[in-house]
């Protein structure tokens, strides 16, 4: 998952940025290859990680691809977007390009059992989708304005590095998914591959590899309690059933 701030488990700018700056700054390299496994999350975090791929890149002047395992959707095709070529398999989970804002409601929940709440605020909008409180049709209509604005962004985004390879399709920009020859027929990829066979294709039979990767260790060690870890496991494990995984 793409996580905002200092949740965990999951990928954000700050925790991944280390390892991509070491991966095209490290020696010379030929091309820095991302392996992408990721059901999404947080737009602005998906951005700024693709923002970062694409600065180091040009500066580097050093190729990128991609490589898609189980999925990459919504955030994880941004982050996929950030490479000069995508692969896939042909089991691949591709697309999802859209924006989701979930929760849950719970003012029938409270009143049931005598719960009042109290909120006060200087601002009109304040306690907008306040989960304790009766949905009101404006907060309802400003969230699907603001999700709009992102959409767009997102579309901006994968319309920019995907170009001419893109197929004009009305649902393709609608939260679609498809899967590996699916995704190619669209131009969200670029081929069916994998990773070592397809860069010795590219780059020789004594082609090295350099991994960096995230450790995750304990949650202990990360700083997280008990409950923060089952919860976010929780969560990314919701995120990764959205595409029957």
């Amino acid at each position: 998952m793409i996580v905002s701030g200092g949740r965990a488990p999951g990928l954000n700018d700050a925790n991944v940025a280390p390892l991509i700056e070491r991966a095209f700054r490290r020696g010379r390299p030929r091309a820095v290859a991302l392996v992408i496994n990721s059901p999404g999350g947080s737009p602005t975090q998906s951005s700024l990680i693709a923002a970062r791929i694409r600065r180091l890149a040009k500066e580097r002047q050093v190729p990128v691809f991609a490589f898609i395992e189980d999925v990459a959707a919504s955030g994880g095709y941004w982050l996929a977007t950030a490479a000069d070529e995508i692969w896939a398999d042909d089991n691949s989970i591709v697309g999802s390009i859209g924006v989701i804002s979930a929760g849950f409601g719970f003012s029938d929940f409270i009143e049931r059992h005598g719960v009042e709440r109290r909120v006060y605020t200087s601002g009109r909008s304040k306690s907008m989708l306040d989960p304790f409180r009766p949905e009101k049709p404006d907060d309802v209509a400003r969230l699907r304005e603001l999700q709009e604005q992102i959409h767009e962004s997102f579309i901006a985004q994968v319309r920019d590095r995907r170009g001419s390879k893109l197929q004009e399709d009305d649902e393709l920009f609608t939260g679609q998914i498809w899967v590996g020859g699916g995704a190619l027929s669209k131009g969200l990829i670029d081929a069916i591959g994998h990773l070592v066979p397809t860069m010795k294709e590219k780059y020789g039979e004594d082609v090295r590899f350099r991994v960096y990767e995230r450790r995750r260790g304990l949650f202990g060690r990360l700083g997280m309690t008990l409950t923060e870890a089952l919860a976010g496991a929780v969560e990314e494990r919701a995120s990764y059933a959205r595409f029957g995984l």
